[in-house]
């Protein structure tokens, strides 16, 4: 699973950093959301999906 961030649509809501925190974090610069991990294991899937789910402006995606 690779998780891939559209900087160009984050408002940093934050969102995904509370549903993930081991895979997202807000950057130094509070600019953009940045992925810690942009490979995290199989343990993580459902965490990550729900992320991508309650992104309010649908800046994150999966590839598999």
């Amino acid at each position: 699973m690779k998780v891939i961030v559209e900087s160009s649509r984050c408002e940093l809501h934050g969102e995904c950093v509370m549903a993930v925190p081991e895979v997202f974090e807000i950057d130094d610069d509070k600019d953009v959301v940045t992925l810690i991990n942009p490979e995290p294991g199989e343990h993580l899937r459902r965490k990550v999906e729900d992320a991508v789910l309650m992104c309010p402006v649908a800046a994150i995606s999966l590839a598999d």
